[in-house]
């Protein structure tokens, strides 16, 4: 071209690339005229020793000492390796390695992910909207609230139609939340008529500006349950304040047997079973999850044929979190005290047996598409040979779990992935990493490009385009069976 400009097929945007300028993926650049890729290939290398750190990057001046990759402890990841688009070439890589005796293969590329998206889990107790409610990073809409699990709110991010079905402004927001989530970036998160929230993954959420410390303990009535037996005989009566299921000690089956007798207290909200009580109050951000920041709005008057002045009643959240201590005055009414120090060790107790509030970051992908042209002519094998076990699947060298059913939807946990996996390209689409690993000789059942296989010793350690990174010990080794890892 008369500017000199090259032109990138390394996605569907087709960029044209000037000498020196990079392309809108900030991924690729024109050097002198030639393609080149600006990120390192990552190479994963199994430690010999569990506590060895991440390898740098190689350094131009140190030279190579002759030594080939092992089979065993190298894995070829597809962080940096380049993607098949179009997707009628070959994957970038595919790498044939002898394991245990075994040749094996293994396809890498980085796929080109328009269906695509992220599962929030944020362990609080604090309500961070309705079901259903739209979540808006930078005022956009991104995803939605879905359902309540124990003891952590989720969210649904991304996904094709946010990604390419909307404005083109959130098209890009989306590719942008997702990517930086992925990456292990913090992103602030505003829930329609609900909370905002500054979620990172393997970090504490920050609700409406609160750092959560951690997650509960279990709903009202398992934190009965629990801890029954070491309320019995200290305290006549405990009401566990949760927004889902409030417990009552007297009532409870597990006070029952253990003789609790009755007290005479009467609770708000619907009862569902002896000792369990739904909807005390609305769901916010303050005693166990609800709206409510006098415990006692929850009671309606003791009975007075059964309560007796002098009842010690404890009032506690389910995260330990929020507690008080009453007893009934000549009139039957509550009067706060000081939390004796045998009660208070009952409350620290909640509180240690709460895990530590996280951010888990979950990729999730389908890659039953035209990916899979780049590992055989014949699509479909590669999917049933993955139904069949006979593949195993990895992002980045980590571990992935694929869904039954059709096609081959994966999640992966972003954080046990190398740092900066994930890439994007402006259609908009994130590019994630994914490997194809199995037995040589089933790659050839299987229709693939058989000719393009090239061994690991191609790979050398002087390659100054590759990042070694030493494998995550918790992560189960993409080449080796079971029976290797120990």
């Amino acid at each position: 071209m008369a500017d000199e400009a090259i032109r990138c097929d390394a996605c569907p945007v087709l960029c044209y690339i000037k000498p020196g300028r990079t392309g809108s993926c900030d991924r690729y650049a024109n050097a002198n005229g030639q393609l080149v890729r600006l990120d390192p290939h990552v190479v994963l290398e199994r430690a010999v020793s569990r506590g060895e750190t991440v390898v740098p990057f190689l350094e131009k001046a140190r030279e190579w000492d002759g030594s080939l990759l092992s089979g065993e402890k190298t894995f070829v990841t597809a962080i940096g390796a380049g993607t098949t688009y179009p997707d009628y070439k070959p994957a970038p890589f595919i790498i044939s390695s002898e394991v245990a005796g075994v040749d094996m293969v293994t396809v890498v590329t980085e796929g080109i992910f328009s269906y695509c998206g992220v599962k929030l889990k944020i362990d609080t107790d604090r309500h961070l909207g309705a079901e259903c409610s739209t979540v808006r990073a930078q005022g956009e809409a991104v995803g939605h609230v879905t359902t309540n699990e124990y003891g952590s709110q989720m969210l649904s991010l991304g996904g094709v139609r946010h990604l390419t079905g909307g404005s083109r402004h959130e098209g890009t927001v989306t590719c942008d939340t997702l990517l930086n989530l992925c990456n292990g970036k913090a992103v602030e998160l505003k829930i329609d008529d609900g909370a905002s929230i500054v979620v990172q993954a393997d970090k504490a959420p920050i609700v409406d500006g609160v750092q959560e410390e951690r997650m509960r303990v279990g709903c009202g009535s398992a934190t009965i349950g629990m801890f029954a037996k070491q309320w019995f005989g200290k305290v006549d009566e405990v009401v566990v304040v949760d927004d889902h299921i409030t417990g009552v000690l007297s009532e409870h089956q597990a006070g029952k047997l253990l003789g609790v007798p009755e007290t005479g207290i009467k609770m708000k909200g619907r009862r569902s079973t002896p000792g369990r009580y739904f909807r005390v109050a609305e769901p916010g951000t303050s005693w166990g999850g609800t709206n409510i920041d006098d415990p006692l709005s929850i009671l309606a008057p003791f009975d007075p044929e059964v309560a007796k002045p002098g009842l010690r009643l404890l009032m506690v959240s389910t995260t330990g979190e929020h507690h008080a201590y009453f007893e009934l005055d000549e009139e039957l009414r509550p009067i706060e005290k000081e939390l004796s120090s045998v009660l208070r060790e009952s409350v620290e107790r909640i509180r240690e047996n709460c895990e530590p509030a996280l951010c888990t970051v979950l990729f999730m992908g389908g890659a039953g598409g035209s990916l899979r042209a780049g590992v055989t002519e014949n699509p479909v094998k590669l999917t049933h040979s993955v139904r069949d076990a006979l593949t195993r699947v990895t992002c980045g060298g980590a571990p992935v779990y694929v869904w039954p059913g059709g096609g081959i939807t994966i999640m992966a946990d972003v954080s046990r992935m190398p740092e900066n996996a994930f890439g994007y390209v402006p259609t908009p689409a994130l590019v994630a990493p994914i490997e194809f690993t199995l037995k040589l000789s089933d790659y050839a059942t299987l229709g693939g490009y058989m000719d393009h296989v090239r061994p690991l010793s191609s790979i050398h350690r002087d390659d100054d385009s590759q990042r070694r990174l030493a494998a995550r010990p918790d992560n189960p080794w993409p080449l080796g069976a079971e029976k290797h890892e120990k």
